[in-house]
């Protein structure tokens, strides 16, 4: 376990501002420090990721949380894409996404998505739920600094 929390940079991939919102709330409440960039669709987390456009300076994550169920590239695509490229394969994305059905936990596992979470309804349980992953990946694992 890191004894010393380091704050790390996450890119929220979330076409819902109520989760979107609630997930902003569950980070400000963990007083860990991340930094929470967000973008709404595929095409906008692709554009993310290879710093093109208005997202030239961005930062290069430490961590995906990825809505399957998006405009333009779904959440599948954009999985799919990220660990095919040597670049960015070595991001972990916690799927997040309202779907509980077999067939896109099992693909999703098969495209290497790093956790697969169902987001709860209810707005206590989902901000716990986003405070565990926070949680896990700040203090619990060891992410890789390329």
């Amino acid at each position: 376990m890191n004894t010393a929390a380091q704050p790390i940079e996450v890119l929220l991939v979330e076409d819902d501002p109520g989760d979107e919102l609630m997930t902003r709330e569950a980070f400000e409440d963990n007083k860990i420090g991340n930094t929470l960039h967000v973008v709404r669709d595929g095409q906008e987390a692709i554009d993310f990721l290879y710093r093109k456009g208005e997202y030239s300076g961005a930062p290069r994550p430490d961590l995906i949380l990825l809505d399957l169920n998006l405009p333009k590239y779904d959440g599948r695509q954009v999985l799919e894409r990220v660990k095919a490229d040597a670049d960015l394969t070595h991001i972990p994305i916690v799927v997040l996404t309202t779907s509980s059905a077999e067939e896109d936990i099992l693909r999703s596992y098969q495209l290497h998505a790093s956790a697969y979470v169902t987001k709860p309804v209810d707005l206590e349980r989902f901000i716990s739920a986003i405070r565990k992953i926070d949680d896990f990946f700040v203090t619990v694992v060891r992410l890789p600094r390329p």
